[in-house]
């Protein structure tokens, strides 16, 4: 079941691999909640640098950022290294299941996402030749079928906004997501 604007998410904390912890919700601030495919994912890691790169923007509009993978901690953690957000193990799918968040084949077959492949398996590759990056799994754990979805979740819990992706490269970019937040820090 997908959950939909106005939509109250339980409050928990999440254990990240990556040393943080992600209050969902934050008592104090928007959590952009993101979920994308697996550990080492070249365009889960294309579209994360775009993040870490305007970290201090996200954080500077009132966003705490927490990222959930369906990979096992240990693979995830080292993958996570240098990220400065939270980074969350969810290997048997708990949070993607209770958020409504899906895997099908049009997350690869969907030709709008093939040039990004392209782009994010080169950049990957380079990265992973000069050492900088760790290649992903042969075989990662849950497939390479996963979409994304995106939740912005204020501080009582309640969904602000949500985009469930139509494949691998579907989210918010880093402008949309400062959008967003602008607009529901007015509403209140």
């Amino acid at each position: 079941m997908r959950l939909q604007p106005g939509s109250d998410v339980p409050v928990r904390d999440l254990p990240a691999v990556n040393g943080r912890t992600a209050a969902v919700p934050d008592p104090d601030r928007l959590v952009h909640l993101q979920f994308r495919r697996f550990a080492g994912c070249p365009v889960c890691n294309l579209h994360l640098r775009s993040f870490a790169a305007r970290h201090a923007d996200i954080e500077a509009a009132g966003v705490r950022e927490a990222v959930v993978f369906h990979s096992p901690a240990g693979e995830l953690a080292e993958h996570a290294a240098g990220l400065p957000f939270a980074v969350v193990a969810d290997p048997d799918k708990k949070l993607y299941a209770e958020f409504g968040v899906e895997s099908a084949p049009r997350a690869l077959l969907d030709p709008r996402v093939w040039g990004t492949i392209v782009l994010a398996v080169l950049r990957g590759l380079r990265q992973v030749a000069r050492g900088r990056e760790r290649a992903p799994a042969a075989r990662p754990h849950g497939g390479r079928l996963g979409l994304p979805a995106d939740f912005l979740i204020a501080p009582d819990g309640r969904v602000v906004a949500c985009k469930y992706g139509e494949h691998a490269y579907d989210q918010w970019s880093v402008d949309e997501l400062l959008a967003l937040a602008a607009g529901d820090l007015r509403s209140r």
